[in-house]
């Protein structure tokens, strides 16, 4: 049982309490029983010395007080008025007390402490003492007698504990033994049935994380699924244009066959990269997110991907950059703004135009907005959803691609709060596409 044990701690508290309680309960009766037997003493010590003070002197010496072998042990006294000492109980070895004052008081002799009360009448004086030992033996006497179904209780009363916080615990043992039997692939929820209320919640968030593990397991099945699938196509190719490379005769046919190798290897090249990229973004540990100036970030992806632009003869600039933040993983936000833009010129005609834009939204301030606008083919309106699908390529669509660009914008968008809209272009052409952050001042 180690330190860190719910059920050691709840022994520790449970047990170390009751311990705390007992000895202070003991503590406790000791200083009332010495109290009361404090308060009972005195009472007979004063009944006794109002009782002799009413007597005559002769009266005393066969003492019809308490004898020395009674359990109170009271010691008489008695002067004249004049102060002659004409009586003390016989006691050998037992120093008492000279008298003292009228009334009670405690004094110490060589035989100890002692409790005495005086008193007097017109023509003695009685003093009538007790040893303090015998009062403090009486009421630790008093005290154990209180006390001896008490201490027979505590125990019990630890069994109990012990016994009641096993039998609480049971079930948390057995949910931990039936997760502990669960085979690696079953995630089917867990019973929260005959489980304590403490408990469920426990439960509720085991299934609530088995139910999401569940969707990310089946996320990686389609993905490899779509994987395998799309693989095949590009690399049959590659295997198909191999062979008609070591088929060409002549240095033509070999040239061409090496151009349209090459072509293939670029496609499969691209085709990798881009399912990296959408693996690295499927659901996974939160990331570290940083502040992030999205004004600055579009400025370098679109410096990045002038060169591509300008082998196509395509204007690609940054028409308006509003100094805005978001909050979110930087590699991940450009790999999104860096497949809107791709795209963007991949999909322009020779010649178009691809605009990308940073604002602040006027609608509503608390979001920042990249836009990218183009003048190329645009979307119909009945594919602006599907085209977030994996690997969903429009038919007829004349430029090579892995139909995995909107897919990776659309998951860095959900993971980073924000929405992604598609629209139509400048005039009515080509294709817009917005994406709002949720913005940070």
């Amino acid at each position: 049982m180690t330190v860190s044990s719910l059920r050691a701690r709840l022994l520790a508290w449970l047990l170390g309490g009751l311990l705390i309680v007992g000895v202070g309960g003991g503590l406790a009766v000791y200083r009332n029983a010495l109290t009361e037997t404090e308060a009972f003493f005195d009472y007979h010590l004063k009944e006794t010395a109002l009782f002799l003070r009413d007597q005559p002197v002769e009266y005393v010496f066969p003492p019809p007080v308490p004898s020395n072998t009674a359990a109170y042990d009271f010691f008489v006294q008695i002067w004249t008025i004049d102060g002659e000492h004409i009586y003390t109980t016989p006691r050998p070895g037992v120093v008492l007390p000279n008298f003292t004052t009228i009334g009670f008081s405690t004094v110490d002799t060589s035989s100890g402490q002692w409790r005495v009360y005086g008193t007097e009448s017109p023509t003695k004086v009685v003093e009538v003492a007790q040893p303090m030992s015998v009062r403090r033996r009486q009421a630790a006497q008093l005290a154990l007698r209180t006390l001896a179904p008490f201490a027979l209780l505590v125990p019990v009363l630890g069994l109990i504990v012990w016994f009641a916080v096993g039998h609480a615990l049971q079930p948390l043992q057995r949910l931990a033994r039936a997760v502990k039997a669960r085979r690696v692939n079953a995630l089917e929820p867990l019973s929260d049935e005959k489980l304590p209320d403490e408990v469920r919640p426990l439960v509720g968030s085991l299934n609530d994380l088995l139910v999401r593990l569940t969707a990310a397991l089946d996320r990686e099945r389609a993905f490899m699924a779509d994987a395998a699938h799309e693989l095949r196509t590009p690399l049959t190719a590659l295997h198909l244009q191999l062979g008609a490379l070591a088929r060409a005769a002549t240095e033509t046919e070999r040239s061409e066959a090496m151009g349209k190798l090459s072509e293939g290897v670029q496609r499969a090249i691209r085709l990798v990269e881009q399912m990296l990229a959408l693996a690295r973004q499927e659901p996974r540990a939160e990331p570290a997110r940083t502040r992030i100036a999205l004004d600055e970030l579009g400025r370098e992806i679109v410096a990045e991907l002038v060169p591509l632009a300008d082998a196509r003869r395509i204007d690609l600039g940054v028409s308006d950059a509003q100094p805005v933040f978001v909050r979110g993983e930087r590699d991940a936000v450009a790999t999104l703004v860096r497949n809107l833009v791709d795209n963007a010129v991949r999909y322009t005609p020779v010649g178009g135009r691809v605009d990308v834009s940073v604002e602040r939204s006027a609608a509503t301030p608390a979001q920042a907005l990249i836009r990218v606008i183009d003048n190329g083919p645009g979307i119909a309106r009945e594919e602006r959803e599907r085209v977030f699908d994996r690997f969903y390529r429009r038919p007829g669509t004349p430029v090579a691609g892995s139909g995995l660009g909107l897919a990776i914008v659309k998951t860095i968008a959900v993971a980073h709060g924000a929405t992604v809209e598609l629209g139509e272009g400048a005039d009515g052409r080509g294709l817009a596409v917005t994406v709002a952050f949720p913005a940070e001042d």
